[in-house]
C-alpha cells in the first residue's frame, strides 16, 4: 500500500494516547500518539498511511480529517475547579475534561451526569458541552445504572401520547375482533416461561393427525392488532426496538398495559394470536404448515422449573396437578429432541455459553449470583420457537415478499485464522471452521476446563447477527431462511413480520404492500442498531450489579478459568459466571512477555494462557464501575486502578504560545460563547 493512501474507518482509542482505524474492509491501521487530528473514540475519520512497520507489517497512519462525531453525548462525574464546572468522562477512551456550561446553581461536584457536546476542543480550547442531566450521587450504582440507560438512549418512562393511547385500549378481546379467526380456544395449550415472566407473547401446543404425524402450534400474541403503523405506539416501539432487561428489572419496547395485559397470553382468558402450525414427520421434516390468524385461550401458565421437575420426574405431586398436559409435554420434550438432533446433523452450532443470573431481593440488591443453564422445558421452548421462525421465514421468501430477516454470516477469513492460532496451544488443529468443524471444537472441549473459553473463542469468531431485508441465512443455525416472529411484545422486527403477515391474509397486500416493503430496511437498520444498544446496556448493567455482588466477597477464594489475556493481566471467569482481572503485577514470577498472537503472559518460570484453571481471591469490586480485582490466594494487594492519562486529572491550564496568554473561554453573561 502506497503511504500517501487515504483510508476511511472508525477511530478506536485505548486510553493510553495511542489508537487504531478500523476500516470496513482491510486489517486495522496504528494510530501513534499526537496523530489522532482531535478524533475521539468511535469517530469516522479520515487516515493517511504514513508508514509500515517493519517488524510487524501493520500500517502506521495519521487521522486527516473527522468526517462524523460519534460522542454526541457524554456522560460522567462532575468536578470544580477555578470555580469552574468540568465532566470527567467516565469512559477511558475518552480525553481530557469537558468544560460544563450549566443554568443550575445547584449542581455539586461528585455527581454522575450527562452533557451535550457543543465542542470537541482544540489547540486553545478545551471540550466544551451542555449539562443535559443529572443522576446522582457518582459513587452509588444506581446512578451508574441510570447514566448507562441515558447514554444508550433507554428511557424507562413512555411519552404522554403514548399513554394515552394506551388508556384507551380495552383490557379484553372484543367480539368484533374475534371474527373471521380460526378459533382454538377448545385446544390445550400452555405457555411455559421464567418463573418472575409476565409478558408471555408464545404458547404451544402438540397433537397428532389421523396420519400420526404430528401437528406443533407456535401461537404468538397478535400485537399488530393493537399497535397500528403510524400511531404513537407504533413510532415509540420503532425508536425503542426492543425491551432491555437487567437482573430484576425490565425497560419494556411497549407500555405494561400491553405487555404485561392485552396482548400477554395470560391463562384463562381469550387471546388474539397468529399462529403458525406445522405438521412433522417422526423424524421432525416440516411436510405441511399453515399460518393464521387465531384466538386462544391458555390452559395453563407453566414455567420452566415447574416444566423440568414433571419432564424428571422428580416431584409426584406436581405430576398429579398437571396430570391433563403431562402426556403433550413428554411429547413435546420427544419432538424437542428430534428437532434438535435434525439441527445439529445439517451443521447447526451448539453453542452453549454461560450467562449469569444476578438474583436480587425486595429492595433490588444482589444478594446472589447463579449460571442460567438450559433445562429440558428451554431447550423444548427454543427448539420449538427456531421451527416457526424458519417456517415464517421460507413462506415469505417463497411467497416472494418482504421479511426482516434475522441473518448471521459466516466468519471471515481473518477470525477463522485468529481462532485457529489461539486453538492451537490447547493441543485442538482446527480444520474447517465451517458449522460442523466448529462443532467438532465445541465437542472437543466439553468437560474440559477450558471449554468456557473455547466457547467464548468460537463466538468471538463468529459474525454478529443482525436484521437484514435480504436473506442471507444464519450461519449459526444452518438456516437457509430464517427470522423472529416469535417475540413481537418485545421485539420491533417481529412485530413487522407479523404486519407482512397480515396484510396477506386480510387480502389487503396490493394497498399495503407498498409502504411495507419500504419499511423493511428501515426497520431492519433501525432494530439492528438498537439491539446493540440493548446489549450493551444490559452487559455494563449486569457487571455493576456483578461487582456490587462480589463488593460482599472480599478475601474469598474462588476457582476460575482464564477467559481472557492481556499485555496488563488475566481475565478470570468464577463460579456464577463472574469475570474479573489478576493483574500481571499480581503474578509471582515475572517479568511476564504478552504473545498477542496465542494470547499468553510468558514468564522464567511458567506460562498462563486461555481455559487455565486457576484460584484466585476477590481483592476488589467496584460497583459503580463494574471492575472486579483478583489476586492469587495469599498475593500481594494491587494498588486500585487508576486513570490511564494523567492529563485526565487537571483542566488545561495557561500556557503560552506564541507570545499570547492561551485561556479557558468563558462564557459571556447574557451572551453566547465564542
Amino acid at each position: 500500500m502506497k503511504r500517501s493512501e487515504e483510508l476511511i474507518g472508525k477511530y478506536q482509542a485505548t486510553g493510553r494516547g495511542f489508537g487504531f482505524l478500523i476500516p470496513e474492509e482491510g486489517e486495522d491501521c496504528f494510530i501513534p500518539p499526537r496523530a489522532q487530528g482531535g478524533a475521539w473514540n468511535g469517530d469516522t475519520v479520515s487516515v493517511r498511511i504514513t508508514e509500515e512497520d517493519p517488524q510487524t507489517g501493520r500500517r502506521v497512519a495519521k487521522v486527516t480529517q473527522v468526517l462524523e462525531r460519534a460522542n454526541k453525548t457524554v456522560v460522567g462525574v462532575l468536578e470544580k475547579h477555578d470555580h469552574a464546572l468540568w465532566l470527567r468522562p467516565d469512559s477511558e477512551r475518552l480525553p481530557g475534561l469537558i468544560q460544563v456550561v450549566a443554568r443550575r446553581r445547584n449542581l455539586h461536584a461528585g455527581e454522575r451526569a450527562a452533557v451535550s457536546m457543543t465542542g470537541f476542543g482544540g489547540d486553545r480550547h478545551p471540550p466544551m458541552g451542555t449539562l443535559k442531566e443529572t443522576f446522582g450521587p457518582a459513587d452509588q450504582r444506581q446512578s451508574a445504572v441510570a447514566a448507562i440507560l441515558y447514554s444508550h438512549d433507554i428511557h424507562r418512562d413512555f411519552p404522554p401520547e403514548v399513554m394515552e393511547q394506551t388508556r384507551a385500549i380495552p383490557q379484553f378481546v372484543q367480539t368484533a375482533a374475534m371474527a373471521g379467526r380460526l378459533d382454538l380456544r377448545d385446544k390445550t395449550i400452555i405457555t411455559i416461561d421464567g418463573a418472575s415472566s409476565k409478558d408471555f407473547d408464545d404458547a404451544v401446543s402438540l397433537e397428532q393427525d389421523g396420519k400420526g404425524r404430528w401437528v406443533l402450534g407456535v401461537h404468538i400474541a397478535d400485537v399488530s392488532h393493537y399497535v397500528q403503523p403510524g400511531t404513537p405506539l407504533d413510532l415509540e416501539a420503532y425508536e425503542r426496538g426492543t425491551s432491555v432487561y437487567f437482573a430484576d428489572q425490565v425497560v419494556p419496547m411497549l407500555p405494561e398495559a400491553l405487555s404485561n395485559g392485552i396482548c400477554s397470553l395470560n391463562p384463562q382468558v381469550d387471546r388474539l394470536t397468529l399462529s403458525c402450525i406445522l405438521t412433522l414427520d417422526r423424524e421432525g421434516t416440516v411436510v405441511d404448515h399453515q399460518i393464521a390468524k387465531t384466538v386462544i385461550r391458555s390452559t395453563e401458565r407453566m414455567t420452566y422449573g415447574d416444566c423440568n421437575k414433571l419432564l424428571a420426574g422428580e416431584d409426584p405431586a406436581l405430576a398429579v396437578k398437571y396430570d391433563h398436559i403431562l402426556p403433550m409435554l413428554r411429547d413435546m420434550a420427544a419432538l424437542a429432541q428430534v428437532l434438535e438432533a435434525r439441527r445439529r446433523r445439517r451443521g447447526g452450532l451448539d453453542l452453549e455459553t454461560q450467562e449469569s443470573q444476578v438474583l436480587c431481593d425486595e429492595n433490588g440488591e444482589p444478594v446472589a449470583v447463579v449460571l442460567r443453564r438450559q433445562g429440558e422445558s428451554e431447550k423444548l421452548i427454543e427448539a420449538f420457537m427456531l421451527a416457526a421462525n424458519e417456517c415464517v421465514a421460507e413462506h415469505l421468501a417463497r411467497a416472494g415478499k418482504p421479511c426482516v430477516y434475522r441473518v448471521h454470516e459466516k466468519p471471515s477469513q481473518e477470525k477463522t485464522d485468529a481462532l485457529r492460532t489461539l486453538v492451537a496451544p490447547l493441543g485442538y488443529d482446527l480444520k474447517t471452521a465451517d458449522g460442523p468443524g466448529l462443532q467438532k471444537l465445541l465437542d472437543w472441549a466439553k468437560g474440559k476446563p477450558e471449554e468456557g473459553a473455547v466457547s467464548l473463542m468460537v463466538l468471538r469468531s463468529l459474525m454478529k447477527a443482525r436484521y437484514d431485508g435480504e436473506n442471507l441465512g444464519h450461519f449459526g443455525l444452518a438456516a437457509p431462511y430464517y427470522c423472529h416472529f416469535t417475540s413481537p411484545i418485545r421485539r420491533y422486527p417481529d412485530l413487522m413480520v407479523h404486519r407482512i403477515l397480515t396484510a396477506i391474509l386480510d387480502g389487503k397486500w396490493d394497498k399495503e404492500g407498498r409502504k411495507l416493503t419500504a419499511a423493511v430496511p428501515r426497520s431492519a437498520l433501525q432494530s439492528s442498531q438498537r439491539e446493540l444498544a440493548a446489549q450493551e446496556s444490559e452487559r455494563e448493567i449486569e457487571k455493576r450489579y456483578l461487582a456490587e455482588y462480589m463488593s460482599h466477597q472480599i478475601g474469598e477464594k474462588f476457582t476460575g478459568a482464564i477467559t481472557g489475556v492481556t499485555r496488563f493481566g488475566l481475565f478470570v471467569m468464577v463460579a456464577g459466571g463472574v469475570e474479573g482481572l489478576l493483574p500481571a503485577e499480581a503474578l509471582p514470577g515475572g517479568p511476564w512477555e504478552y504473545d498477542e498472537t496465542r494470547l499468553t503472559l510468558q514468564g522464567p518460570n511458567g506460562r498462563y494462557g486461555l481455559g487455565m484453571e486457576l484460584e484466585v481471591e476477590c481483592a476488589a469490586a467496584d460497583p459503580v464501575s463494574g471492575q472486579v480485582d483478583f489476586i492469587l490466594p495469599g498475593g500481594m494487594p494491587v494498588p486500585p486502578r487508576k486513570p490511564k492519562k494523567e492529563e485526565k486529572s487537571q483542566p488545561p491550564r495557561r500556557k503560552e504560545r506564541r507570545g499570547r496568554a492561551m485561556h479557558v473561554p468563558k462564557r459571556r453573561k447574557g451572551g453566547r460563547k465564542r
